[in-house]
């Protein structure tokens, strides 16, 4: 089963927090805004999602990684429960790079 994502867009909102067993978190949400061509008719998409990037390997970016700044993420979706039961999908990434 494939479950890959690659997703361009511009941070909105970003938070850093740290698990209780020590992992470093960074949490943004990615707005993504484009046109795209779907039966022949151009469509505009649009789309918002949460992007948790866990561990050291992205501490070199973590400080970057603010409101307007424009990204490419790669990585794979999953659900996860919020804190008020609901379920959401949720991007965990595997690569980050900024595009300003």
């Amino acid at each position: 089963m494939i479950n890959h994502l690659v997703l361009a867009g511009t941070i909105t909102r970003s938070k850093r927090f740290e698990s209780p067993s020590g992992i470093p978190h960074k949490v943004i949400t990615l707005e993504h805004k484009t046109q795209r061509y779907e039966d022949q008719m151009l469509r505009n998409v649009y789309c918002l999602i949460q992007v948790i990037l866990s561990g050291q390997r992205f501490n070199s970016v973590t400080e970057e990684l603010k409101a307007g700044v424009q990204v490419q993420v790669e990585g794979f979706i999953s659900m996860q429960q919020g804190r008020n039961g609901q379920n959401k999908l949720v991007m965990h990434a595997e690569n980050v790079e900024l595009k300003t």
